[in-house]
């Protein structure tokens, strides 16, 4: 079936408008914009060819980055375990979440947590929205960790110099807050609100959709198991925390260990919707100006968003691409708009009508 031309032009618009951001955001890390003043537009912050001549010295910090990310990947297997309505072999949850982060890293749209829930519903005859429900739980409590990670960090040795980063801390942390207090608001009344339709026998598909979305967030409903979630979600946190710190030591950045989980939560926060068009362009920025600011060179700092950027994309994609390849699932089939795709979504619109049990 063919698009109409008006639709097909605002994608083409759209993906021009994020190429051409990304590139602007790119080139601050290795040049100054010159505006107002005399003098060219771009100014370079350091040599180019010093730069690509020094990015060997350093593989020493660049080499425990890429293990360190490529962790992430079995701490989040064993974090799902702890948001999902019932039991699931941890070798399938790895291997989903694997999935999902070669599809976040090497596809556009980072669609890899939607794809993960979609092939959990699949392979475990899960409602999609339950298991799409579990994954949004797992980063809650994983927004929630940072943010506890980064005020910890506020008391090393750049508590003076991280001050600046107040201002945006409060904005994430009541944004962490409201999001945790919506979560457990809908997973406690989304069940009696669905009973209260059935009983009216009104709205059936929002009854519907509200019932397994009270199945997706039960985690939440419990004290005890949003606790014990919790604690199963620092390690994905502190992994990619420590390796962005040991990054910045490498750089000779004093008390770098402490300042990685500033940078995760400035990239965290810079990324966080999905399908946004310039997601790379906003790495780069975000890095290189969190390493300055910390101190760091410019041409450190440059190298530290390049080198990460491609540590990270390099460790989790070929961690992923051998369970793609283990689980025969086609490329193809996992790009933006591909059949994967197309079936959740047709999976959320039968969920949406499909009657569901609602206990009395």
């Amino acid at each position: 079936m063919r698009q109409p031309a008006g639709r097909t032009y605002l994608k083409a618009l759209a993906v021009l408008v994020g190429v051409v951001l990304s590139v602007l955001l790119i080139s601050s890390a290795f040049f100054r914009w010159n505006l107002g003043g005399e003098g060219p537009l771009l100014i370079p912050r350091f040599s180019l060819r010093k730069f690509v001549h020094d990015l060997p010295g350093h593989l020493p910090w660049l080499i425990p980055f890429m293990l360190l990310s490529a962790s992430i990947i079995p701490a989040r297997a064993a974090q799902w375990a702890r948001t999902l309505s019932r039991p699931v072999p941890y070798r399938e949850r790895y291997h989903l979440v694997a999935i999902g982060a070669f599809t976040h890293n090497a596809l556009p749209g980072k669609l890899g947590d939607f794809i993960r829930s979609f092939l959990l519903a699949r392979t475990q005859r899960i409602p999609f929205l339950q298991s799409l429900g579990s994954v949004a739980v797992c980063k809650l409590l994983e927004f929630a960790a940072l943010m506890g990670l980064v005020a910890v960090s506020f008391l090393g040795p750049f508590g003076e110099k991280m001050a600046d980063f107040a201002g945006p801390l409060r904005i994430a942390v009541g944004l962490c807050v409201g999001l945790v207090v919506a979560v457990v608001l809908l997973a406690h009344y989304a069940l009696p609100l669905a009973r209260a339709l059935e009983r009216k026998k009104r709205l059936p598909r929002v009854q519907h959709l509200l019932g397994h979305v009270s199945e997706g967030l039960g985690t939440a409903r419990s004290f005890r198991g949003m606790a014990k979630a919790l604690v199963f979600s620092i390690p994905p946190v502190l992994a990619p925390a420590l390796a962005y710190g040991l990054a910045l030591r490498g750089l000779g950045v004093r008390g770098g260990l402490f300042a990685g989980t500033v940078v995760l939560g400035a990239i965290a926060l810079g990324q966080s919707l999905p399908g946004v068009p310039a997601g790379m362009g906003i790495y780069y920025f975000v890095t290189s100006w969190a390493a300055r600011s910390l101190g760091a060179a410019p041409e450190d700092a440059a190298a530290f968003s390049t080198l990460t950027h491609l540590g990270t994309v390099l460790s989790q994609v070929g961690v992923g691409a051998l369970s793609v390849r283990l689980r025969g699932i086609r490329i193809r089939d996992l790009r933006k708009g591909g059949s994967l795709a197309r079936e959740a979504a047709s999976h959320v619109a039968h969920e949406a009508v499909e009657p569901v049990h609602v206990p009395s």
